[in-house]
């Protein structure tokens, strides 16, 4: 199999507060409609598009999960430092987003913790 790129759908119900969580983020603005709007993440530019969930519903042929209920995926945003570590959390907190758990070092390695963004999408944020 030859995959020429990979992102990720996630389903939303408001795209202009999904807008604004990520803008006030720092994350690089991809594009947005009527149906969705779109992020870049990462130097490598991973794009997560945001549709309105009666939009991604259909075409994911089964029901949308949960995440009040439980987890669906987790992505992992890796940061060089504890500082930036300790600096993001602030900024989620200030754009809107919630910690499920507080920084900490996990495995005796990495320092991180996890938040959910406004719709409850769970993220890692680690020092690696």
């Amino acid at each position: 199999m030859k995959v020429k790129k990979i992102w990720g759908n996630f389903p939303v119900s408001d795209l202009d507060r999904t807008t604004q969580f990520y803008k006030a983020l720092g994350f690089k603005h991809n594009g947005a409609s009527e149906q969705l709007t779109s992020f870049f993440f990462g130097e490598e530019n991973f794009i997560l598009h945001f549709f309105l969930a009666d939009v991604l519903g259909p075409a994911m042929k089964g029901p949308i999960a949960d995440v009040a209920a439980g987890n669906e995926i987790i992505f992992t945003l890796s940061f060089e430092t504890r500082e930036e570590v300790d600096a993001c959390e602030k900024e989620i907190l200030d754009a809107g987003g919630t910690i499920v758990s507080r920084p900490e070092l996990v495995q005796g390695k990495y320092y991180g913790f996890v938040f959910a963004d406004p719709d409850g999408h769970k993220y890692n944020v680690f020092q690696m």
